[in-house]
């Protein structure tokens, strides 16, 4: 008779070598070194027309187009260069 219970599956060496994630400090200078040249450069973007701008109003369109372009198109390409300098220090 075969027995029903399942076996774990072997392991291999890659799975051993899984890289570890960025501590949560790494992540966050990570993603300060993604906004603050974005928030400069938006600044400097915006100031020849949101001068007369409330101040909320001005970090808000800000932040509506700082953040997504940091979040989907910075920081994923600032953790995978973490991540090669990180593997080949290994």
């Amino acid at each position: 008779m075969e027995s029903t219970r399942s076996h774990p599956a072997p392991t291999t060496a890659a799975q051993h070598s899984a890289p570890k994630p960025p501590s949560v400090h790494a992540k966050a200078l990570i993603t300060w070194i993604a906004i603050f040249p974005l928030v400069t450069l938006g600044f400097f973007a915006i100031a020849p027309f949101a001068t007369d701008w409330n101040p909320v109003l001005r970090a808000f369109v800000l932040s509506v187009v700082v953040v997504p372009v940091a979040v989907y198109l910075v920081v994923p390409q600032l953790m995978q260069l973490y991540g090669r300098i990180r593997s080949a220090q290994r």
